[in-house]
């Protein structure tokens, strides 16, 4: 084997490991920070804390700090002037739980960030291991890269608004439970929502967020209608947005919120359970692939391997000892 071509291969290897390495150091001290915030977040008020961070976005490292900044200076350069798009793009980053003033510089500036690395990265790679690519081929491999990412932060936002949109579907019926427990108690509508805010705390952070945002808003002055609005269009869950249409039309026609509340909730309850039995009965399906790659040719070899080598030693050997 050629020494240059192992040494290269060893390398690769080295600073894979190094980085993977890098990745469960940085995972685990993500997993202890936020177990240390979430026992934090239960002795601090929720509304004190949503204003802290949205007045300061969080705390970030120094590395993480440099890489903000930086991203925040190449977003400068290319955020459109469009207020249309720039409306459009704060609401996604809004659904996707990013709610500083500074999101959307900071989203364009990662888009014009990857898509400058990955074409770098390329040809680092053609440069150190010396990889056969002729002129074509590692042009169009350059502008896959640039295109890619140019695109990743746009997959990035939704994959962060479909994880969010899920957490707030399942547990949304439970904090519709409990608001209906609420206002048939004697609660007012405003006090429910800060009872929800405060009791979802540990079980459902994200529906705990939302409430207690909407809460900071009623407090603030805001009316009922708008803040409930604000809180389907934060959040661009069906399900909470028919909620707010429930909420308005009762209060617009005065007709008992206790008993919308209670027959909602129990369509809320029917939908989940429906959704269950529709990933059940999605199992097989998905489990189809797996089977057919991976488990069937280890059970083919298992079963029929040893036959097979019988047959061998019986059959051909023989023959050809024969011949």
């Amino acid at each position: 084997m050629n020494i240059s071509f192992l040494l290269s291969i060893l390398i690769f290897a080295g600073i894979m490991f190094i980085f993977f390495a890098l990745y469960l150091f940085i995972t685990a001290r993500a997993e202890k920070s936020r177990i240390l915030d979430k026992i934090d977040k239960t002795a601090a008020p929720a509304p004190l804390r949503l204003a802290s961070n949205a007045a300061t976005g969080g705390s970030a490292g120094g590395f993480q700090q440099f890489f903000i900044d930086l991203a925040t200076r190449l977003g400068k350069y290319s955020t459109p002037n469009n207020e249309e798009n720039l409306t459009h793009r704060k609401q996604k980053l809004i659904m996707a739980d990013y709610r500083k003033a500074n999101a959307p510089v900071i989203f364009y500036g990662l888009k014009i960030f990857f898509a400058l690395v990955f074409p770098a990265a390329l040809l680092l790679a053609r440069m150190f291991f010396a990889l056969p690519l002729q002129n074509t081929t590692l042009l169009m491999l350059v502008l896959s890269l640039a295109l890619a990412g140019l695109y990743s932060p746009d997959a990035w936002v939704q994959f962060a608004i479909a994880r969010r949109q899920e957490k707030i579907t399942d547990g949304f019926p439970d904090a519709l439970d409990l608001m209906v427990v609420c206002v048939e108690a004697g609660i007012g509508l405003d006090q429910a929502i800060k009872t929800v805010s405060d009791e979802m705390r540990l079980t459902n952070q994200t529906i705990s967020e939302e409430f207690a945002l909407m809460n900071l808003e009623l407090r603030a002055g805001r009316s009922r209608q708008d803040a409930m609005r604000n809180l389907g269009a934060r959040t661009g869950v069906e399900d909470v947005r028919n909620l707010v249409t429930l909420l308005i039309q009762t209060d617009r026609f005065g007709t008992s919120i206790a008993q919308a509340l209670r027959v909602h909730s129990d369509s809320m309850r029917t939908k989940r359970h429906q959704r269950a039995e529709e990933k059940a009965m999605k199992l097989p399906v998905k489990m189809l692939f797996p089977l057919i790659f991976f488990i069937f040719p280890a059970l083919f070899v298992a079963v029929i391997g040893p036959g097979a080598i019988k047959i061998y030693r019986s059959l051909i050997q023989t023959n050809m000892g024969a011949g």
